[in-house]
């Protein structure tokens, strides 16, 4: 594993496991949540969810900060989820949506799936999980039976 992965920001996990809600502070000072919902038909099935929560983005989670430190925000989004699985051995599907861009339109991938498809590699184990981009701007990771 290159040592490039290994560094980002420190994690705040949640004090109970199965709370599911992460979060992490970038050097320059942007808050991020990391949170896995678990859908309601299968509780086994994660959706991965993450972004800026500081308050000057008034809500927009989903923002481009463009600050310089997208390896490390993704090297930590890298842990989190290492964390989770960690705690969460059982689980059979990950899920990640990739919210397009203003001017991207719905026809084709969105940056940050293509971002995301870069390190599904690196954060499961392709002997175990399987990869399905058919859904458009969502990708499902699935365990392998």
């Amino acid at each position: 594993m290159e040592k490039a992965l290994l560094d980002g920001f420190k994690i705040v996990a949640p004090a109970i496991a199965t709370a599911g809600v992460y979060f992490f502070t970038t050097d320059k000072g942007l808050q991020y949540e990391v949170r896995f919902g678990r859908r309601q038909d299968n509780i086994l099935h994660a959706t991965i969810v993450f972004g800026v929560i500081n308050e000057e983005f008034e809500g927009e989670e989903y923002i481009v900060t463009n600050k310089g430190d997208l390896y490390a925000v993704m090297a930590t989004i890298v842990r989190v989820i290492w964390l989770f699985m960690a705690q969460h051995p059982k689980m059979i599907t990950y899920e990640f949506t990739g919210i397009s861009k203003e001017g991207e339109g719905d026809s084709r991938l969105s940056q940050r799936i293509a971002l995301y498809k870069r390190y599904l590699p690196l954060i499961f184990n392709t002997h175990e999980w399987k990869f399905d981009l058919s859904g458009g701007n969502t990708v499902l990771v699935n365990r392998i039976q």
